[in-house]
């Protein structure tokens, strides 16, 4: 028999950070290939060339909004490998506070109101879960986002005290920060954390952050899922909308997993077919044989074969997924290792390292406030040569994020910047080999008559796109 043959253009998308078109090639109903298009040139690296090098911790920053905390720390440690200094320990605890701050707003910002509302969508109407979905997440009237959206607004006024402000903050400097934390402040943002601890324990996960962040097992976080109904805390509904419509088999990505490392808890590396191995930024490479650009940072919106401003990074050759799941999968942690050997990382597995990672980042900060020194320095001077060369690696709530600089008679001479979203959405290499959502949305189901199919949605926010933050 002859297979039915269709092709899909879905997008624009909604809910996520830029634009970002899909091109589907479907066959007898399931996703054959995919092409993923970012639609919009933005030229931030551009912008950035003959600049004074200072310069890039104001601009960097206005790549994004949702993010800019992590352009900040990999503009200031870019700054910093060229200065050749090292923050006070106050320095690296304040802005590691700031970084940590940022990116657990962000995986409960995406799990609330990015990720949960499409399963409060009518398709899914009779699902035996789907009257608490429709009651926790549905757009505009949700009770999870009644509570936990506030929430995180108190939770960040943290950046307040620790950066003056955010986004856009000037805080972030190559010797350290700015803004010293004095003993009554040390006392509010202690909390701060208490109050967003309690919002977190009484509704997102209903339950300790302590125990969550002790899953250790796919066995224990099924145990966990079946220990109270459903409704009892909107991470248990998850991982029983999960199996019910199973997510662990939905969106599988490469299979190469890098970490720039972040905050000490985790460390930088790659692993490739379970196998472990050091990361090594010489060997990040940028294809442009389909990106509309002509050169690193020279667009070209005529080019041949095309169809995307995002470029293609690869690691020696490899199409390497990032984000939350990878992190923990570099870090060897049990749980994201076994996820990923029973699913090859899945839709399910990226959204629940992201809820356990928010559960971990919590408890971590609690620490590293009481380790602040009020008395102490938090920066020292940070004289910059005429020239130099640095490179900035941070991990975003996203994934890896890296910004490389280099400096020729004290102004930039080139400025590149690799985001998350350039790793996971990138377009195909000049050997066709497609990037980690192109590969990860092969496979995935569409039903008759779907214009935005919803596994397809699925698949992609489970990657939770910045798309502005990918084009430069």
């Amino acid at each position: 028999m002859t297979a039915t043959t269709s092709r899909l253009i879905v997008g624009p998308f909604n809910r996520v950070e830029g634009d970002l078109e899909v091109t589907l090639d479907i066959a007898d109903g399931i996703v054959r290939e995919a092409r993923v298009t970012a639609p919009l040139y933005r030229g931030f690296e551009q912008i950035l060339a003959g600049r004074p090098p200072e310069d890039a911790l104001v601009i960097a920053p206005r790549i994004c909004g949702i993010c800019s905390v992590s352009q900040s720390a990999a503009a200031a440690r870019a700054l910093a490998a060229i200065a050749e200094v090292e923050p006070p320990p106050n320095g690296r605890l304040a802005a590691d506070l700031v970084l940590a701050a940022e990116n657990a707003a962000d995986h409960l910002t995406h799990f609330v109101l990015f990720f949960m509302p499409d399963f409060a969508r009518t398709v899914y109407a009779g699902r035996p879960w789907h009257e608490a979905a429709l009651r926790r997440f549905a757009a505009n009237a949700s009770e999870a986002s009644r509570v936990l959206v506030p929430a995180r607004a108190r939770f960040l006024h943290l950046m307040g005290l620790l950066a003056g402000k955010w986004p856009h903050s000037l805080a972030l400097q190559p010797g350290g920060t700015t803004k010293s934390v004095d003993p009554g402040e040390r006392v509010r943002l202690l909390a701060i954390l208490a109050e967003f601890r309690e919002a977190l324990e009484n509704v997102l996960f209903a339950d300790r952050l302590e125990a969550i962040a002790a899953l250790s097992s796919l066995s224990a976080l099924e145990a966990w899922a079946d220990a109270a109904p459903r409704d009892k805390g909107d991470f248990r509904l998850f991982l029983h909308i999960s199996r019910d419509l199973g997510l662990d088999r939905l969106g599988h990505g490469p299979g190469t997993f890098l970490s720039h490392g972040s905050f000490g808890l985790w460390p930088a590396g790659v692993v490739m077919g379970g196998k472990a191995q050091p990361y090594d930024p010489a060997q990040v490479a940028e294809d442009l044989t389909h990106s509309w650009m002509d050169g690193p940072t020279q667009p070209d919106a005529d080019k041949e074969g095309a169809y995307s401003w995002c470029k293609a990074p690869r690691l020696d050759g490899r199409v390497a997924e990032v984000g939350a799941l990878a992190r923990q999968v570099v870090a060897a942690d049990p749980l994201a290792r076994e996820l990923v050997a029973a699913s090859g990382g899945a839709v399910r597995d990226r959204v629940v390292m992201r809820m356990i990672e928010l559960a971990r980042l919590v408890i971590a900060m609690e620490g590293w406030v009481r380790q602040l020194r009020p008395a102490e320095p938090f920066c020292v001077e940070s004289p910059l040569p005429l020239r130099g060369a640095g490179i900035g690696l941070v991990e975003a709530a996203r994934g890896a994020l890296g910004h490389w600089m280099t400096i020729e008679a004290g102004s930039i001479r080139s400025y590149q910047i690799i985001a998350p979203t350039t790793w996971n959405f990138s377009p195909r290499d000049a050997a066709g080999i497609p990037g980690p959502l192109e590969q990860a949305l092969a496979g995935t189901p569409v039903q008759p008559g779907e214009t935005t199919p919803v596994a397809v949605q699925h698949v992609v926010r489970s990657f939770d796109p910045c798309m502005v933050c990918t084009v430069h």
